[in-house]
């Protein structure tokens, strides 16, 4: 058995067994919601449900269910090992609300033979469902970086809590949350959907990555193009049966990593010299560099004033900026 099943495994026992003992120290923070909802559990009986009668409307943690026909055939020829969990639908006593499980209930909405998927049912509010969530997941291995970020930026948006307190549940430091927070900042809304859960792409790469589009990109908008394009290459390639070696996530992943650098090496713009006149008479240069803009004066004197006045000058010439009627961007 391998050590993320004997894992979920633990995590159901400690769920569904009465009365067990104290949880070794690895589960503690785990069982704090557990233990919550242990007693909801009914009497620990797993349940065969129609698997139409159970809704998903939790915050997302997966970007893709990915293929799970393996599942599917595991489940058809030796049964569900592992039942999933539910809260009932306070607004329907007939359906049921999914808690974890969303693999396995696929499978057998998949399968043509096994008609009932088998399932711990549990009286829950939606934040005690939400609480069973998180711990799920902070047990879990299969989820990627990004799915982890988005799953930490949905529960604290959901009203779970804090920054501190999702850390807490999840497993990871403040530092972890800070990142993670920043480079989906930076993706923007539609870029983590487009490209999907990138497994094995770990936070150096997507932080190198987030870095190189906030430094060369104004907009995401022709990394979104590139994105769809890529995307609809590999989905044809996929139809035609050529399927890819590597997951296609990770193949969008890369050739906008490969994009972003491309851009960053194109060479710089060669610096720009303005001389500057008063009345008549050579006064310095205005000098554009690939850093910014560098004012050299002949006037020491003149220098300094517009050192101390330089709040004012510039917020000056920003509304000037702003208000320039047609003038091209230079």
């Amino acid at each position: 058995m391998t050590d993320k099943k004997k894992s979920r495994l633990s995590m159901l026992d400690s769920l569904a067994a009465a009365g067990a003992g104290a949880p070794p120290p690895s589960m503690m923070s785990s069982n704090r919601a557990l233990r919550s909802a242990r007693d909801a559990v009914d009497s620990h009986h797993v349940w065969e449900l129609d698997p139409d009668s159970i809704r998903d409307l939790r915050i997302q943690d997966r970007l893709e269910i990915g293929d799970v026909s393996d599942l599917r055939q595991s489940i058809e020829q030796n049964g569900q090992a592992v039942p999933i969990l539910v809260r009932r639908d306070p607004k329907n006593s007939d359906k049921y609300i999914l808690v974890y499980g969303l693999r396995r209930l696929t499978a057998v909405r998949e399968s043509e033979t096994v008609t009932k998927v088998r399932a711990l049912v549990a009286t829950m509010s939606e934040m005690d469902g939400l609480r069973m969530q998180a711990a799920e997941n902070s047990e879990r291995r299969d989820l990627s970086y990004l799915e982890k970020a988005l799953f930490a930026q949905g529960l604290m948006d959901g009203g779970y809590g804090n920054q501190d307190k999702v850390a807490e549940t999840l497993n990871v430091t403040k530092s972890w949350m800070s990142m993670a927070k920043g480079i989906l900042f930076i993706l923007g809304r539609e870029l983590p959907g487009l490209i999907g859960p990138a497994p094995g792409i770990g936070r150096p790469r997507w932080e190198a990555l987030t870095k190189g589009m906030n430094e060369h990109y104004r907009s995401r908008d022709p990394l979104i193009e590139l994105v769809e394009e890529t995307r609809a290459k590999l989905e044809a390639e996929i139809a035609a049966g050529n399927a890819p070696e590597k997951d296609p996530s990770i193949l969008i992943f890369e050739a906008l990593e490969k994009a972003v650098e491309k851009k960053g090496k194109r060479r710089p713009r060669k610096p720009v010299t303005v001389d500057l006149t008063l009345e008549g008479k050579p006064a310095g240069k205005a000098r554009r560099t690939p850093k910014g803009l560098a004012l050299d004066l002949n006037d020491r004197r003149f220098a300094h004033w517009i050192e101390r006045q330089s709040q004012d000058i510039i917020t000056e010439l920003y509304a000037r900026y702003q208000a320039r009627d047609n003038e091209d961007e230079q």
